[in-house]
C-alpha cells in the first residue's frame, strides 16, 4: 500500500486478520488501508486450521500458546453457544477495511458451511465477553448481531 507509482486498489492479507491474530493488522495495515481507499481481502481467517482444532498455525505446527488461545476461545463460544467458525468468518468480515475474506475451504459441502457462518446470529454478549477476557481487542469492529 506504500507504493508511490499505481497504488493498489485491493490487497490480499493472509492470516493477519483473525480473531486469532489481529492486533498488528489494528495498528498499521487496517488504518492505511481505510485511508488509502484500499479494500483488504482476508486469507485464511482460521490461521491454517487451529482455529478449527487443527495442529497448524500460519502454515506452521501450532505453538502452544495458539493453541490455549484457542481453548479460551472455544470455551467463551461454547457458553454462548457460538459456533467458532462463525464467530472467525464475522470477525475478519467486520472491519470496514475488508472486501472479501476466503476461507480456503477443502471440499465442497464447506461452501455452503462458510456461507451459513456468515448469516449465523451471534450475541453481542459473546464479542463482549471476548473484549473483557482480552481474546479479542477493544480496539477492533466487532459484527453487529
Amino acid at each position: 500500500m506504500q507504493l508511490d507509482e499505481t497504488p493498489p486498489d485491493l490487497s490480499l492479507s493472509a492470516t493477519q486478520y483473525t480473531i486469532l491474530q489481529h492486533e498488528k493488522a489494528l495498528e498499521r495495515m487496517m488504518p492505511n488501508a481505510e485511508a488509502q481507499g484500499v479494500g483488504i481481502i482476508v486469507g485464511g481467517p482460521y490461521n491454517s486450521g487451529a482455529l478449527l482444532g487443527g495442529d497448524y498455525f500460519d502454515y506452521a505446527e501450532a505453538p502452544q500458546s495458539v493453541k490455549d488461545q484457542v481453548t479460551a476461545l472455544s470455551a467463551v463460544a461454547a457458553r454462548h453457544e457460538v459456533d467458532l467458525k462463525a464467530a472467525a468468518l464475522q470477525f475478519s468480515t467486520a472491519h470496514p477495511a475488508t472486501v472479501a475474506v476466503i476461507p480456503g475451504s477443502s471440499r465442497p459441502g464447506r461452501i455452503s458451511e462458510d456461507l451459513a457462518a456468515l448469516s449465523a446470529t451471534i450475541p453481542g454478549a459473546f464479542w463482549d465477553e471476548l473484549v473483557q477476557e482480552g481474546l479479542i481487542s477493544a480496539k477492533a469492529p466487532l459484527p453487529q448481531g
